[in-house]
């Protein structure tokens, strides 16, 4: 059979003549991307620039504009991504109410932690460990929010995420990290309705 031919059996998927030797290859056209996630990247940009800055003059403001569409231009889509805007306030509204239990999680593993080194038998108590665990979540977005989630909270670091899901966390003590994935995990993922 030769390349441009049909293959004999019907079934088999495979357009010969795509692969054609004489045919000369035309690069797959890039999907069109919606400008809305690159005018907000700028905006928080150029918003983040001026507070922090403090200066209003042309020459301040001028570089604010090149940094941020610097910024924008090589990472524009990563704050804000068109195929989830659909469901965007309410992702934020569920993030605003997950702070405060977050903060409250923050003080309680102070209160643990600093009960480990004021204790007299503090080298006994502190008997650090890596945990693995496969996590349910499966929005980068959720997993990137649970992963510095655990490193905020006293006591856990994440070491490692893996693009499958895999965590590995070091934890001060066994106690630290017994409730991994637990509750976090499951907060995080109602933040996007997973």
């Amino acid at each position: 059979m030769s390349a441009n031919t049909k293959p004999d059996n019907p079934n088999n998927p495979i357009d010969y003549q795509a692969y054609s030797p004489f045919k000369p290859f035309e690069p797959p056209t890039p999907p069109e991307r919606s400008p809305l996630p690159y005018f907000f990247t700028f905006c928080v940009c150029m918003i983040t620039w001026l507070v922090l800055s403090g200066k209003f003059d042309l020459f301040h403001i001028s570089l604010g504009v090149v940094s941020s569409a610097i910024v924008t231009y090589t990472s524009g889509d990563m704050l804000l991504r068109a195929r989830r805007l659909k469901g965007l306030p309410g992702n934020w509204l569920r993030f605003i109410a997950y702070v405060p239990w977050l903060l409250f999680e923050i003080f309680r593993a102070n209160m643990h932690v600093m009960r480990l080194v004021f204790h007299p038998r503090m080298m006994d108590l502190i008997d650090p460990r890596m945990f693995r665990f496969q996590s349910r979540l499966e929005d980068e977005t959720a997993r990137f929010i649970f992963a510095n989630s655990i490193t905020l909270t006293p006591g856990t670091i994440t070491v490692y995420v893996s693009i499958f899901g895999k965590y590995t966390v070091h934890a001060i003590d066994k106690a630290s990290g017994q409730g991994l994935p637990g509750e976090m995990e499951d907060r995080v993922g109602a933040i996007f309705g997973e």
